[in-house]
């Protein structure tokens, strides 16, 4: 099955691909992996990236004869003659692209656009021929998706993951979808008969920063305040900033609130999920919180102030985290 299959596409029959969204890691993975499926195994494989290469070399690819060459798969990157911005002086150029991409069909070569952006300006000619005249894959999913699309995709691409693993690497890649995928790629060498293992993630994939100053605070709540200082301190040393970790404490606690609030107001598990665009499981950990909704506050208003004062230059050094620890 295409990795492409698991996402939105528009026709599903057409092997000319437009992949849009705005998350780039996402849109160039699939792309490899489309480019590379058994059916192009014949294809040469040729990339123009526009912000590059210019598109008369562009033009130039698409309009070569294949009668005596082998044919191609082209995949095209930040094609801008999408977007809203276009330059006057290349007119001439989109005028040409249009006539390409309005007969896409007498193309012996298979396209395949790789639009990271935000959005499309549907309003323009061109786009709206490659609108139609391509297959569109929507790459944009929910926070909350994640889980579900990082597990379709490992089982397309013949691998195999248990639910307690896959909770495992989504911690440790912070719910990320670009770095959950990425700590997948380190594992995919390691997976014995294709199996993604929690033991291989446990020793392979390293701890997240959200993950080590979660276990800060665990600590400091269990009043375990040496331990939490030397964790603290650790990373510190390994180079990071007292304001990017106190902001991470901030997070966490404003989730855990937030979560908590809406729990109290009759919310299930799965609806705080989707109001908040999060996975379950975040959910389920910040109610397994033991702190107190007023403790809680107390404790997000004292970040927020220590944030406010590093940041007009009261607080030069990182003690001020310390006191804050020792104040959970």
């Amino acid at each position: 099955m295409s990795l492409l299959s698991i996402f939105k596409n528009s026709n599903k029959n057409k092997q000319q691909t437009l992949i849009t969204g705005d998350d780039n890691f996402l849109n160039d993975y699939l792309a490899r992996f489309f480019t590379h499926e058994e059916i192009f195994s014949s294809f040469d494989k040729l990339t123009i990236d526009c912000e590059i290469d210019s598109l008369d070399e562009l033009i130039a690819e698409l309009t070569e004869s294949s009668l005596f060459s082998q044919k191609k798969i082209i995949t095209v990157k930040n094609p801008f003659f999408l977007t809203a911005k276009v330059p006057q002086k290349f007119k001439r150029q989109l005028e040409q692209l249009q006539q390409i991409f309005a007969n896409i069909d007498q193309l012996d070569d298979i396209v395949v656009l790789v639009a990271s952006y935000d959005k499309l300006d549907r309003r323009k000619k061109l786009t709206k021929t490659i609108l139609n005249n391509f297959n569109v894959v929507d790459t944009k999913i929910k926070n909350y998706e994640v889980s579900k699309t990082i597990q379709a995709m490992i089982k397309s691409e013949g691998y195999q993951i248990s639910t307690s693993a896959l909770h495992l690497l989504l911690e440790r890649s912070d719910q990320v979808l670009d770095t959950t995928l990425s700590n997948f790629n380190k594992l995919k060498a390691l997976a014995n008969d294709g199996k993604i293992t929690i033991e291989e993630i446990e020793k392979n994939i390293d701890l997240s920063l959200a993950q080590n100053v979660f276990s800060i605070m665990e600590t400091a709540l269990n009043h375990d305040y040496r331990e939490a200082i030397e964790r603290l301190e650790n990373q510190l040393r390994e180079g990071s900033n007292p304001i990017q970790l106190l902001a991470v404490f901030e997070n966490q606690l404003e989730l855990i609130l937030v979560v908590k609030i809406l729990k109290k107001r009759g919310r299930s598990e799965s609806e705080i999920a989707k109001l908040l665009g999060i996975h379950p499981y975040r959910v389920k950990v910040a109610l397994r919180n033991q702190l107190t909704i007023s403790k809680l506050e107390i404790l997000l208003k004292r970040a927020i102030e220590l944030d406010f004062n590093y940041k007009n230059g009261r607080y030069r050094e990182s003690d001020f985290l310390k006191l804050f620890i020792l104040s959970v």
